[in-house]
């Protein structure tokens, strides 16, 4: 019996409509026979400690939905306010925290809440009882002192107050510093928090500063300790001989990798051969680096703690050592390499006939580019000629490519042609242009090969009722289906919404509209009702991908459950019958995995957005005054956000709009003048000018084109005294982006090419860089 299953039993019978609070045992004796008394005690003051279940005054045990309790993540807004994000949202909504019901709470705290049930039809308000678990040990901020204390003013507004500094903790500090500080107090109802200043990341203004800042605000690692460094020396450069016994020899078959110019840790190669009319065999071979690291070796144990490599706007952060990720591991072209090949046959409607999971070496014949391969595709003669051992075989890929597409949208698998841009640096990191990624043909063969391998691997595995680690998406909730079909309704488009809310509706919704003004609403809209997709041992299916089995299999060099996933399937090979003694460890161990790996996740994704964003604002503060046409891409009661073609998104604030009184009307989402009429849709074009630019908040402020001199100082003059209210705007437009980017991953999974979810590529450091130094690729 595994623990997770503990757990649920413990509160699937706490859930049933009969169920009365008990003590401990006497729901011990309730569920005798479902698991070991050990288990059981362990199990139930862990759901007690995490607030998952209440004790009573009275010794006995309920659930916090039976007393007017929730339990979830307190979210803070700039403005004092808050929510609690409840862990069943999908059953109840979020409650509104006033700023003094807070009682100590900071943004991302595990809390639970009392319900004020007496709100007569508004949405629910409360009061924190009790912080469970605190989430900002450290805060990154600027060092402002004042006699014998200081205090630190977090770079993160939403952590909603200053740390207190008392002098024997300031270590050195200076006025207007950043600096990043230790909690050694939490905060109380009447008292700020305390700590200490345990690192000095340098002045305001210094180059690099707010980069580094991102860097140790999402707690992420820099260098490699000096022990990781030396084991990844003692890794040899080359293969030995001994070393492929027990392996098949495809070093004669002509297979190749596709990737970004620029990429070097290449950690996935393909074939594809039409060995019928009607079949097709596809092989996925990818880097295997779990024969290098070794379970709980030094490798593996930072790889671990690290998750997944990160790529920001001026930097990689990988996951393995250099010596790993771009030397033994990666597939590079003319050099035997070690591999974990799945080989499917495929027929023509894009079904597995059959398939192979084996470890193999190969011996990559050609290093194609996504360029290279467009190019071939388009019929480019000198490209043709240079390939010509391999022109049959890219066009035979194109058309697997088309067939897997199709199954894949038959079963409704939910694309969201979104653009996408990186940013340009010169040598000296400032930002010199941005530009759209391309996605086409070239890309979408390897996106699509990888998804077929990673679906294959998920399925064997679950048929092998072995513990696994599942990459998931669980299905919408119901009320936001029911926003989205009232959205919907109003542009004429029938959208059902039920509790279960199946991907091919959401398919039809969108195509219902593609091509038309609306089309950028719908798409935007759609993509922000979806959840976050996630890992887990339970497996419940990849909802944007209309996939009932799926996992990540194909990046073991920059993500840890790739790795993982390796591991499993080396035991499985060795030992294809798991014992039944190991079942239960194994699965305590994989969901911890699976737990920690989706937080690093999203570490790595908020800072790579954030880093992003700061460039596009840097970039910005460069065409003060120019006009651009760009698309309403939020719409809020303080104004409209605006997206240019290049990406860059400001916010056109409401008070600026001098034609009318704007009234703000949420199910439409639009502004809508009061007197005249006019209306600001999402969706909507529109031409502005760019008025201002934050760099420290972030926050850039645009204006409708067309304001003479003296009502665009006074618009100026306006936001200038509307200061702090800004900063909120940046944190809601940032919550806002952050969410449409991480339901990207979920949903279509991104412009990547490996498996459509942003993934990421170490990039070449050169005088021009891809700021954005990725290349998309996690499903």
């Amino acid at each position: 019996m595994q623990n997770k299953n503990i757990k649920e039993k413990i509160l699937a019978f706490m859930r049933d409509g009969s169920y009365a609070p008990m003590t401990s045992e006497e729901l011990l004796d309730a569920l005798a026979g479902e698991c070991s008394a050990t288990k059981f005690w362990q199990e139930l003051l862990a759901l007690e400690k995490n607030g998952e279940i209440i004790k009573t005054r009275f010794e006995t045990y309920g659930l916090p939905e039976k007393m007017g309790l929730v339990a979830g993540r307190f979210q803070l807004t700039s403005k004092g306010f808050g929510f609690v994000i409840p862990d069943n949202r999908d059953e109840r909504p979020d409650v509104f925290i006033s700023p003094r019901a807070l009682n100590g709470a900071m943004n991302n705290d595990r809390v639970l809440a009392r319900v004020n049930n007496d709100t007569h039809g508004k949405k629910p308000e409360g009061e924190i009882l009790r912080i469970i678990t605190h989430a900002n040990n450290k805060v990154v901020g600027v060092f402002y002192q004042t006699g014998d204390f200081a205090f630190v003013t977090p770079d993160d507004k939403r952590i909603g107050q200053d740390v207190y500094i008392m002098r024997r903790n300031f270590n050195n500090a200076r006025n207007g510093q950043k600096v990043v500080v230790e909690i050694t107090e939490w905060p109380q109802e009447h008292r700020k928090a305390e700590g200490r200043v345990t690192e000095i990341l340098g002045n305001l203004g210094d180059v690099g500063l707010e980069i580094l800042s991102i860097i140790k605000q999402n707690d992420l690692p820099l260098d490699f300790p000096e022990e990781v460094m030396a084991a990844s020396h003692k890794i040899p450069k080359t293969i030995k001989k001994s070393e492929l016994a027990g392996r098949r020899d495809l070093r004669q078959r002509t297979v190749v990798t596709v990737d970004g110019e620029d990429a070097k840790d290449l950690d996935d190669a393909v074939y594809v051969e039409r060995i019928s009319d009607e079949e097709y065999l596809l092989g996925v071979y990818i880097a295997d680096v779990s024969y290098y690291v070794t379970e709980n070796s030094v490798l593996d144990k930072e790889a671990l703690a690290r998750g997944t490599s990160v790529y920001l706007v001026d930097r990689v952060l990988p996951m393995l050592p250099e010596r790993l990720s771009n030397g033994i591991c990666s597939l590079n072209a003319g050099e035997d390499r070690l591999a974990m090949a799945c080989e499917m046959c495929i027929d023509s409607k894009g079904k597995v006939l059959s398939y192979e999971i084996f470890p193999a070496v190969i011996n990559v014949c050609h290093r194609l580019s996504y360029n290279i391969v467009r190019a071939m595709l388009a019929g480019d003669a000198e490209m043709c000629a240079k390939y010509a051992d391999i022109l049959p075989m890219i066009g035979k890929m194109d058309e697997l490519r088309q067939i897997l597409h199709d199954k894949r949208a038959r079963r409704g698998a939910v694309d969201f042609d979104l653009p996408e841009q990186k940013v340009i640096l010169d040598e000296k990191l400032h930002p010199v242009e941005i530009v759209q990624r391309v996605h086409g043909n070239a890309e979408s063969i390897i996106e699509e090969f990888m998804l077929a391998a990673n679906e294959c691997v998920a399925q064997h595995m679950y048929k092998q009722h072995w513990p696994f680690i599942y990459r998931v998406h669980d299905i919408p909730a119901e009320e936001k289906m029911q926003d989205l079909a009232k959205l919907l309704a109003n542009f004429n488009v029938k959208f059902k919404a039920g509790e279960e809310t199946k991907p091919k509706e959401i398919q039809q919704a969108v195509k219902a509209v593609a091509g038309k003004p609306e089309e950028r609403l719908i798409t935007t809209v759609a993509l922000r009702s979806m959840k976050q997709a996630v890992y887990q041992t339970e497996n419940i299916g990849h909802f944007g991908l209309a996939a009932k089995y799926y996992t990540h299999f194909t990046s073991p060099i920059r993500r840890y459950p790739d790795l993982i996933v390796h591991r499993l399937l080396r035991a499985w090979l060795q030992q294809p019958k798991l014992k039944a003694a190991e079942v239960e460890p194994l699965s305590d161990k994989l969901d911890m995995i699976a737990d920690h790996a989706s937080i690093r996740e999203r570490a790595a994704a908020d800072a790579e957005r954030a880093t992003v964003e700061l460039k596009k604002c840097e970039y910005m503060a460069d065409h003060l005054g120019e006009e651009y046409d760009g698309v309403i891409s939020g719409v809020t009661a303080f104004g409209m956000f605006v997206e240019l073609e290049n990406g860059v998104e400001g916010l056109v604030h409401i008070s600026s709009l001098m034609d009318d009184y704007y009234e703000f009307f949420e199910e439409r989402y639009a502004l809508v003048g009061t007197h005249t009429g006019h209306q600001y849709c999402l969706g909507d074009k529109v031409r502005i000018e760019v008025l201002q630019v934050n760099i420290s908040d972030v926050a850039i402020d645009f204006i409708m084109a067309g304001e003479n001199d003296g009502v665009r100082e006074h618009i100026r003059q306006q936001l200038l005294s509307k200061q702090k209210p800004a900063k909120g705007y940046s944190s809601q437009r940032a919550a806002l982006s952050a969410e449409t980017n991480k339901k990207k991953h979920t949903a279509k999974g991104g412009k990547g090419a490996k498996n459509k979810e942003p993934g990421r590529r170490s990039g070449k450091r050169s005088k021009t860089r891809n700021a954005s130094g990725k290349r998309k690729k996690r499903k």
